[in-house]
């Protein structure tokens, strides 16, 4: 799947941090690692002081890869790809196609971490990151990821809409385990900027991606139904999906009813790590403890006041 070029040769695409912001990061990941790792290893010392060698030297590894290793992939893993230093800088960890990760691409990254970061003292993640077009490292590589900024300038309209509630529940049954992440990240991307293309490029956009959409699914959209909310229908279905993995059963309602699920927490998702009620639903939070995507840093969680998708239903 080609990346998706607007009429005015502009590439629909996430964010990607680059080598100076990234490093920035990992250095404050360092500090924080090393310094847990040496408090426990004094801790460890003072206890196995009776121990023989071959026991300190056996504690001596297993706090190494506990710590060092085993940390950052916790870490990771919990926080949805937000480390401390990560977090600190505006950065997140994400899939390609966008979504959050999981604990094998955390841990994937943590492994080649080893000989990429602590082996090589980092020469060879800011050798790979330098020479990717996105800057990732051999770990990203392998893990599907990519570290993407979080705080960047975005407009209200760049959230993707939700579904339109007159085809809720209409693609419930469907098999979307062929569909590719590089596929749904086009999708995201295109739904988020629908409304800032030209119509005769988004048309040409919207039915070459249900195309591409149908050939995975074995389901074309149904009679009449336009392209864009075919596609949007669909995307939610997987958000439902994705909740439902995430939070043992818990559903975000879209619009109409529509149940999406909580996306990663930058530009281009519906939530982010809560339940929230589209523009047919009841309104507000629905989950306890969630927030809408955004809340407390000022982006939307859903599309804008005011702004239309032309997801009409068929006369």
């Amino acid at each position: 799947m080609s990346a998706l070029v607007t009429g005015d040769a502009v590439v629909l695409g996430l964010r990607p941090a680059r080598l100076p912001s990234r490093a920035l990061a990992l250095a404050v990941d360092m500090v924080v690692v090393w310094a847990v790792y040496l408090l426990i290893s004094l801790g460890l010392a003072a206890a196995t002081a009776s121990l023989d060698e071959a026991a300190v030297m056996a504690v001596s590894i297993a706090t190494f890869v506990l710590v060092l290793v085993g940390g950052p992939i916790a870490v990771e893993t919990l926080s949805r790809g937000r480390s401390l230093g990560k977090l600190a800088c505006g950065l997140r960890v994400v899939r390609d196609d966008g979504g959050p990760i999981r604990f094998r691409h955390a841990l994937v990254r943590g492994a080649m971490g080893v000989v990429e970061i602590l082996m090589t003292f980092g020469v060879v993640a800011c050798v790979a990151s330098l020479v990717s077009a996105r800057g990732r490292r051999i770990g990203d590589v392998f893990a599907g990821t990519l570290v993407v900024r979080e705080r960047v300038p975005t407009g209200r309209g760049n959230a993707a809409p939700p579904g339109p509630h007159w085809l809720a529940g209409r693609f419930t049954e469907l098999d979307l385990s062929a569909v590719p992440d590089p596929l749904w990240l086009a999708i995201r991307q295109y739904l988020g900027r629908m409304d800032q293309l030209d119509p005769a490029v988004g048309a040409a956009m919207a039915g070459r991606l249900a195309n591409d959409l149908a050939g995975r699914t074995g389901t074309p959209a149904p009679p009449g139904v336009p392209p864009g909310a075919y596609l949007a229908a669909v995307l939610d279905e997987r958000r439902a999906r994705e909740a439902r993995r995430a939070f043992g059963g818990g559903t975000a309602m879209g619009s109409g009813g529509a149940a999406v699920a909580a996306g990663p927490g930058f530009a281009g998702s519906t939530a982010a790590g809560a339940a929230v009620t589209g523009s047919g639903g009841a309104g507000g939070v629905t989950a306890a403890g969630a927030r809408p995507e955004g809340a407390g840093d000022g982006r939307a969680a859903g599309p804008p006041a005011g702004r239309t998708t032309g997801f009409a239903p068929p006369a």
